[in-house]
């Protein structure tokens, strides 16, 4: 509550003093800061559903492709509609997002991989080779600025009328806490699952269209937001383990929150000038993987 509060009087336009003030609170500040709320919590969310599924704690929409699809999704959207609306973007991403995720899940099904840091590496070499696509396909057809506007996701353009899409998440949220308890035996294997009555093929469809939805959404408003579906899942199991519905209020929280103390440092670093959350994402998750990954093996030697 408090990081709202800050976020929604941090910047260089002062709301008192000002006969326009509160109308500017409501036109900019109010979107900006529901839009960092909401799309905190989809990136968390989806980062804790991936890692269920794969069994694996490095997985999460930037690690495993997602992110990537999901842009391939908005050129095409740009190639189909020239002037394509938000909708039209949404639905092609959240498309792609979808195409893409499956494959990561059908990959790890049917291709033995030795070693946890295997399955984020297949994962960033499909999502390098559909960045060269996408950013090839941009140049061919002068697209590139478009584009890559997408690829650095930054709050500053967010105002009324261009977020409210971002409230369907609060739907995915329930959907989730809703199939929590079956994505949790899904997440102790194929076999295990299946010999406690769950179907696997369907429940792990289900999760991949809640994470599609959820990071085809958040990319089609507001851009690449990456490693906040890394960062939080980790941090909340090192504390309360891996129960989905117990963990789910707290990923929540706690996506929101990293993702207003990221906003809120983009604009006070560099001022009156923002630096791009995306940036600041990246190399916090950088930090966070970096350390994720020596625990586990200085763990392991131990």
């Amino acid at each position: 509550m408090l990081l709202a509060l800050f976020s929604l009087f941090t910047g260089e336009y002062q709301l008192t003093g000002h006969d326009e003030g509160w109308r500017m609170l409501w036109i900019t500040r109010w979107p900006r800061t529901a839009s960092l709320i909401l799309s905190g919590i989809a990136m968390a969310m989806s980062g804790l559903v991936m890692q269920l599924m794969s069994q694996n704690r490095f997985v999460d929409a930037s690690t495993s492709g997602t992110l990537e699809w999901s842009s391939l999704g908005i050129l095409l959207a740009y190639v189909l509609f020239k002037n394509p609306t938000i909708f039209e973007r949404m639905t092609l991403s959240i498309v792609m997002a979808f195409v893409g995720t499956l494959i990561f899940y059908k990959l790890l099904q049917n291709i033995r991989l030795e070693g946890p840091l295997m399955v984020p590496i297949v994962g960033m070499m499909i999502g390098a080779v559909i960045s060269a696509l996408v950013t090839f396909m941009s140049m061919a057809m002068g697209l590139d600025q478009v584009v890559q506007t997408w690829f650095v996701a930054s709050f500053s353009s967010i105002e009324m009328g261009r977020y409210e899409y971002l409230w369907l998440i609060l739907g995915l949220v329930l959907l989730l806490y809703l199939f929590a308890d079956r994505l949790t035996l899904a997440s102790l294997g194929e076999e295990t699952a299946t010999s406690l009555g769950l179907s696997y093929q369907s429940t792990v469809l289900v999760g991949v269209c809640l994470v599609a939805f959820a990071v085809g959404l958040t990319s089609a408003v507001i851009g690449q937001l990456p490693f906040v579906g890394l960062i939080v899942p980790n941090l909340v199991s090192l504390y309360r383990g891996d129960h989905l519905r117990s963990n789910l209020p707290w990923v929540c929280l706690c996506g929101a929150g990293i993702m207003l103390v990221s906003d809120i440092l983009s604009r006070i670093l560099i001022r009156p000038f923002e630096v791009p959350v995306s940036i600041l994402l990246s190399i916090f998750g950088a930090i966070v993987f970096t350390v994720l990954l020596f625990r586990k093996y200085l763990t392991k030697g131990g």
